[in-house]
C-alpha cells in the first residue's frame, strides 16, 4: 500500500466515523470507518518508514560512486 492510498482510506474512513449520520440494517458503519481509518494511517506510518529507508534506483550501481583522491605531498620545485 502506498501513500496515496493510505491517505484515501483515512479520508474515507473518518468521513464513514465521524461525518455519516445513517444506519444500514447489518452493518455498522461507523465501524466499518474507523477500521478504515485505522488501516490507512498504518499504511502511512509504515510507507514513510519504508520510503525513508529507500536508497533509491541506481544507488549501489558503480556509476554512482565516486573516489576522490586528495594529495597532501609537498609540491615538487619547479625547473625554471
Amino acid at each position: 500500500m502506498g501513500l496515496g492510498v493510505g491517505i484515501f482510506l483515512s479520508a474515507v474512513g473518518a468521513i464513514l466515523a465521524f461525518a455519516v449520520s445513517k444506519t444500514v440494517s447489518g452493518v455498522n458503519i461507523h465501524t466499518v470507518g474507523w477500521i478504515l481509518l485505522i488501516v490507512g494511517i498504518l499504511g502511512i506510518v509504515l510507507s514513510m518508514i519504508f520510503w525513508s529507508s529507500w536508497a533509491g534506483p541506481g544507488y549501489w550501481s558503480n556509476r554512482r560512486r565516486t573516489t576522490t583522491t586528495v594529495d597532501d605531498s609537498p609540491a615538487a620545485p619547479s625547473a625554471s
